[in-house]
């Protein structure tokens, strides 16, 4: 059975996407941390990030760092802190967040609940930033 992610890519459930290119894509996170939180995957689904293969892990991680500086013109932040989690999606995915300071990225159980409008409004915020 496929990932949420993977149906995601597929367009069988709808997302924020910010970036996107043959092997990669990049949506805002739905249950965000903090304002402009991403999340970043390989479109082939792969439980597991180190069980990528090194040109999928090289590509996935260049073109993270694309979004990030995209993400860091987009939204005010001293950096974009990076974290891989994912215990609760079985698909490779990296965390981008914007931090003012490290407890942005840290607590993980407060998430922001923005609205619809709001959750736009950042999407194209962050995707006119960002250069693939």
């Amino acid at each position: 059975m496929a990932s949420i992610f993977t149906k995601i890519v597929h367009g069988e459930i709808p997302a924020y996407k910010v970036a996107e290119n043959d092997h990669f894509f990049a949506f805002l996170d739905i249950s965000p941390v903090a304002k402009g939180h991403v999340l970043v995957i390989p479109k082939k689904e792969v439980d597991y990030i180190f069980d990528l293969d090194d040109e999928l892990y090289t590509g996935l991680q260049l073109f993270a760092k694309k979004v990030a500086a995209g993400l860091k013109k987009a939204i005010p932040c001293k950096k974009v802190g990076v974290l891989v989690l994912g215990l609760e999606v079985p698909h490779a995915h990296i965390h981008l967040v914007p931090m003012k300071s490290e407890a942005d990225i840290l607590n993980f159980s407060e998430k922001l609940n923005l609205s619809r409008e709001e959750m736009i409004e950042i999407r194209e915020r962050i995707s006119r930033n960002i250069t693939l």
